[in-house]
């Protein structure tokens, strides 16, 4: 299995996204013909490299033609819409007119492109998440909310750019480390407000992205970076069992004690090992069913890998159970209490066994009924996917339609990514 990861040791903005992805191994020219085909004016975008902290990393920047300078972490926000940067003035896009766009208009710039679908439905669902955040902070509907600064010609072309470098990658998972910000505050047009930003805040919240707060005065995190990682990041684990591919350094234009800039690495899982693991056994044949699934319930939720029972026949041809554990080694005294206490038993048997495991990780699939959970799970070019049952169980009841339409929908769904 190819994995992304990108670390965040100094926050991630949309432009440092692009340019880790690109000295990843990202497709220039598959990147600028699709910024080109969403047929937007008013720019241009310079690649080049620039040092931080000794480290030499790729930097994009997108150039406004009417301003002439550079679009950078520094100044990518989306604060009332109309952030005023650190040179004292508001954006005026595409030829000194102030655009206002909102999702409604993205989405349909967006649609007319040449980019993949896949590319497509990434960037949507970035602008999506951002979307959502302005809402709640300004308390308008979705669609109410009309974009300057993040509807802006750069700030497109920052979003539709990491989607297309993404899809262009082609990870099978995207996992991102806990995200690093500074302190202190922002001036925007209308005021000073705290960092994070509320609206890099909001995204932050409504993702369960772990955060870092750290002595570094300034905005480290973007709106932009943060609905990123919303979009893209389906854990936030450390990975293990690796080998490191390739690494892209993405350079930011801040200077901060770390080196401000994001690190994505493409990893392959390594074959897991075989693992030990312990099957404790019992035969019953004088409780309840009742009784017998109180005992499989608890060593569930006391972390047993599986429980689960076999009809047997005992002596004299009475009819039993056979309760079967399997658990970790370190599990064992664990186990042994709960069935000594919940079963009727007076003996308990124990064999150790080797086992080889596939390695798992879940994703999400967007359907017309609403986000789906995938469990998937590799060995060594197997791949297996399946819905939770929990998730499409919810989403069958709140939609009034069958488990079978809706794995449907979702099998529908895999098969276009």
């Amino acid at each position: 299995m190819k994995t992304l990861y990108f670390q965040c040791t100094s926050g991630i903005s949309g432009d440092m996204t692009v340019s880790s992805l690109l000295d990843l191994g990202a497709d220039e020219a598959v990147l600028r013909s699709g910024l080109e085909s969403l047929n937007v004016s008013g720019y241009h975008i310079k690649i080049g490299r620039r040092e931080k902290c000794g480290i030499d990393a790729c930097c994009f920047d997108v150039i406004l033609e009417d301003e002439e300078h550079g679009h950078n972490h520094e100044h990518e926000h989306s604060h009332d819409h109309e952030h005023s940067h650190d040179h004292g003035h508001s954006h005026d896009h595409e030829h000194g007119e102030h655009i206002h766009r909102n999702v409604t208009d993205i989405r349909a710039i967006i649609a007319g492109s040449s980019i993949t679908e896949n590319a497509k439905n990434i960037a949507c669902k970035i602008f999506d998440i951002v979307a959502e955040a302005e809402a709640k902070i300004h308390a308008k509907p979705v669609n109410a909310v009309h974009f300057h600064e993040v509807g802006a010609i750069d700030s497109i072309v920052d979003i539709v750019g990491a989607a297309i470098c993404i899809d262009n990658l082609g990870a099978d998972r995207i996992i991102c480390s806990a995200l690093r910000e500074g302190t202190g505050t922002v001036r925007c047009q209308h005021g000073v407000i705290p960092v994070p930003a509320p609206a890099t805040l909001e995204i932050i919240k409504n993702h369960n992205i772990p955060l870092i707060i750290t002595d570094n005065m300034g905005e480290m995190v973007t709106p932009t970076g943060a609905a990123i990682v919303a979009a893209l990041a389906q854990s936030f684990d450390t990975p293990k069992n690796v080998t490191v591919k390739k690494i892209g350094y993405g350079a930011g234009k801040k200077d901060f004690k770390v080196a401000n800039v994001v690190r994505a690495m493409l990893l392959e899982d390594i074959a897991e090992k075989a693992d030990e693991v312990l099957k404790l056994e019992c035969n019953l044949d004088d409780m309840t069913g009742e009784e017998l699934s109180y005992a499989c319930e608890k060593l569930l939720e006391a972390g047993a890998l599986d429980v689960w029972t076999t009809a047997i026949y005992m002596k004299k041809g009475r009819p039993g159970q056979l309760l079967s554990v399997l658990c970790t080694l370190p599990m064992e005294k664990a186990m042994t209490d709960i069935i000594f206490k919940l079963t009727s038993t007076i003996g308990i048997r124990m064999s150790e066994h080797s086992r080889h495991v596939m390695t798992r990780t879940k994703k999400q699939v967007e359907t017309k009924y609403g986000s789906v959970d995938i469990k998937q799970t590799v060995w060594d070019g197997t791949i297996k996917s399946k819905p939770e049952f929990d998730c499409i169980k919810k989403l069958a009841d709140e939609n009034s339609i069958s488990l079978a339409e809706l794995v449907k929908e979702v099998i529908a769904k895999q098969l276009e990514e």
